[in-house]
Formats: C-alpha cells, structure tokens, sequence
C-alpha cells in the first residue's frame, strides 16, 4: 500500500532540482569534469580529491550526467552552466577515446556510445571505429574478470561488463546514425552465438564462457546485468535490427531456459538472483533492474520487438506483464526486513523500477503502471535528505554494516544523478499526461513506442 498521498509534479519537480543542484556542486576538474562515486561532504569532508579509474562511465561517472542532462533537455532549457558541462563532457570523452580499452556498456566505450547520443554530440563514429580496431576473433579484451578462477585473456559474455554490452551498444550507434556500427554488431552477435550452452530447456550463456573458468562455471547470476536474460535482450534487438532471424531464434531459446529457471505461480514471474540460490545470505528474489524482474521484463519486450509470439506457451508481452506484475506485489517500495529495499538508486533500487514503468506506460498506456511509478517518486520525495533549503541527496543502507547509513552517491547507477532523473521524468508525465515525450536511451529505446524506422545501410536498398 501506499506510504503517504500522491506526489505533485511541483514537489517531484522541486526535489529533483535540488538534487541536480547538489551534484553540480559534487563535480570536479582534472582533465575534464568527474564526479566521485560517493562523498561525506555534508557530513565528514570528501571521500576522494582523484577521479578514479571509471569517470568517464555511465554507470558512476560524466555518462551519468549526459542522461540526466537529457532529461532536462525535455523539461526546460539548459543553463549557462549545464551547457558547459554538456560541452565537457563530450570534450572528455572524445579526448580518451582513441586510447580507449574498456569495452564495456557500464565504463567502456559502448557507454560512451550512449554519453554522446545523449547529447545530441558527434563522436559515436569514432568510438565504434575504436571498438572494431579492438575486437578480437572472439571479442573484446577486459581487465574487470581476472584471478585464479579464470584464465588469462578471459572474455566476458554479459550485458553489462561483456560482449552483449557491445552488441547493444553498436545497435544503437546504428539506429543513431552510424552505418559501420553493423559491422561491430554482427561481430558482436556472432561471438555471442559461439558461446552459448545448450540446456535441455533451452539455450544458456554463463557471464564467463566455461572454456575461460577453472572451476566447474561457478554461480550464476541468470538475469539482466550478468546472465542469460540480458544477452537473450541483446541478440533479439539484433536479430531484429540486422535481419539475422537465427540471433532471434537463440534469444527466444535463452528466454525458454530463462523460464524454466523461475516461477510462474500467482500471475507473476521472477528468476532467482544467483543459482544456486543458496549462494549467500541475501534474499533469494529481488525486484530490481539488475537482478530481478524489472530488469528481466525488458527481455521480453525485446522478443516482442523481434516478432516472437510464444515463449513457453505465453506471449512475451504477457511474460513482460508478468514480470510487473510480480516487481508491483513484491512490498517494493517498502524495507519488510533489513536487506530488502535498502537501495533507493537506478541499478539496484526505487528509481531504476520506477522508470521502467514510466517507460512500459508510454508504451502500452496502462494506468497501473503509471500509479506504481507515481507511488515509488513518493517514496524518494519522502526518503530525500535536505541540506538546507535548496540541496538534497539520498543515503542508502547496509544493514550488515556498523555504521548502515551510506555515504551520498552521486552517479546515475548508484546515486542522485540517476534519481534527479527519474523524478524529471515523473513530474513531466504528470504536467503533461499521454503528451509527455519519454528520453530514448542505450538502455530503454525497445521498451517504447518505435518513432521511425532503423536506418539502413548504404549498401542496401
């Protein structure tokens, strides 16, 4: 149920401001503008005075700003200042590019693909010519997977940290412009095909490819960010995208086996978090983007895309249903006991739910879905932190912790960046109803109305 009344567009509008002015307030320059991960500055003094390694990501870096920055560009014009920075930032990324090596759609250069889009900026072709100077026979290189468990030169194969995170990244180069996307693309596909595991219940990929691991594969995460539902997203879009009807043939068969891994019982569907479940003490189901059903709903719009009708004798689009379903009788936003709903953020959290919802409404119109976002933009309006009158930030909880109280984040993944942005959004669709225009992002753009088609390639005709 509920926590307090709806929220107004003036009251989302007012916290939203103020937590973009508090981050404008967190940006450094060294080189160009970052942004720390975290900071104690209202409370102990700043947590860090170097950028680190991932500034220039989306998922804790300037990427972020670009998406929040987009969203303002459909609420009121950019100030002075957010011009500025809008201009930094794609300066920055353009700098580090041709000595680029991080691949990845949260860090990498398939994020900066979704930076510069953002903006509206050039750039895009020349990351996609970095990424396809970089591709190796069987993908990407990376540094984020390494130790005894794995071999050297180990490839990774997931949305968020691997080759479906470049796949998806150079699907939207395409749509955005860049013809020799296709390449990277179905280079991209092709890999992920080579990797794929046969099940008696359909097609799996493991985040590491079993050829690369010492162990016997290990746990798995089976849903968006890491595992099975996430690359089955990306090779659907593809199949879609690139005429391949045997990547949409794979990605239905990862979604068969993604089935037969959770449970469909009351209506709903969710996937464990890890297998086996029993991997830790965290609770077995989560609700979120990255490893729960909000996340995984995507897939399934994503098959819808690509003109699959039956998954396991459902529609995708009743799967998708399902998946809402389940993410909206959870007792999300509430925190039932300590570990459930400590995160109020875009990846693990309120905000990342409640903008997959907005986005399911600006594509089906469905009112429920509308009424849940509003009440999880409540929620962050009730859970908001005032530093006097004009700031404001958002602390998350470890419960496990001495101190559970987190520091302020500041980025898109895990912070007020990426909250500011949902609440944008949630005031805008309550001024201006069905009218309200939805930003299209890297990671949302198959989750909403089609505007225009693909482009083509000039070789076809």
């Amino acid at each position: 149920m509920p926590d307090g009344p709806p929220p107004s567009a003036q009251s989302l509008r007012r916290v939203a401001e103020a937590a973009w002015r508090w981050v404008l307030d967190q940006v450094r320059w060294q080189d160009g503008p970052w942004i720390p991960f975290s900071t104690n500055d209202s409370l102990d003094g700043p947590n860090s005075d170097e950028a680190g390694w991932d500034r220039d990501g989306l998922h804790s870096g300037v990427g972020g700003l670009a998406c929040v920055l987009a969203e303002i560009r459909l609420h009121r014009g950019w100030t002075t200042q957010e011009q500025e920075l809008a201009d930094a930032v794609v300066q920055r990324l353009r700098l580090v590019t041709p000595a680029q090596t991080d691949c990845t759609f949260f860090d990498g250069l398939a994020s900066s693909i979704g930076t510069l889009s953002a903006l509206d900026a050039p750039g895009t072709d020349a990351v996609v010519a970095r990424l396809a100077h970089l591709a190796e026979a069987d993908g990407w290189p990376q540094t984020t997977i390494t130790g005894p468990r794995y071999t050297p030169q180990a490839r990774v194969s997931d949305l968020t940290l691997g080759t479906a995170g470049v796949l998806l990244g150079a699907l939207w180069a395409r749509r955005t412009g860049v013809p020799e996307a296709r390449a990277v693309a179905d280079h991209a596909a092709t890999v992920l095909l080579a990797e794929a595991e046969q099940e008696a219940t359909g097609t799996n990929w493991l985040m590491v490819p079993r050829r690369f691991r010492t162990d016997d594969g290990g746990v798995q995460m089976p849903n968006l960010s890491h595992g099975v539902a996430g690359i089955a997203t990306a090779l659907a879009l593809a199949g879609a995208d690139l005429d391949r009807p045997e990547l949409v043939k794979a990605a239905r068969s990862g979604a068969e086996h993604l089935v037969s891994l959770g449970d469909a019982g009351a209506d709903g569907f969710v996937v464990p978090r890890y297998l086996p479940p029993d991997h830790n003490d965290q609770d077995e189901i989560t609700y979120t983007w990255c490893h729960g059903g909000t996340g995984t709903s995507l897939l399934f719009l994503a098959l819808a895309t690509a003109g699959v009708t039956d998954v396991a004798g459902r529609t995708p689009l009743s799967w998708h249903r399902r998946c809402l379903h389940s993410v909206r009788r959870s007792g999300v936003p509430a925190r039932l006991h300590p570990g459930f709903w400590d995160n109020d953020g875009r990846c693990c959290g309120t905000a990342g739910v409640g903008d997959v919802f907005l986005d399911s409404w600006h594509r089906a119109g469905d009112d429920d879905d509308l009424d849940f976002a509003v009440q999880l933009a409540g929620t962050l309006v009730r859970r908001v932190v005032w530093e006097g009158p004009s700031h404001a930030y958002w602390r998350f909880t470890e419960h496990r912790s001495p101190q559970p109280r987190l520091p302020p984040g500041v980025g898109w993944m895990q912070g007020a960046v990426g909250i500011a942005a949902f609440l944008f959004h949630a005031a805008r669709v309550l001024d201006d109803g069905p009218a309200a225009r939805a930003t299209r992002r890297l990671d949302n753009w198959w989750a909403l109305p089609p505007v225009r088609d693909v482009p083509q390639d000039p070789a076809q005709p």
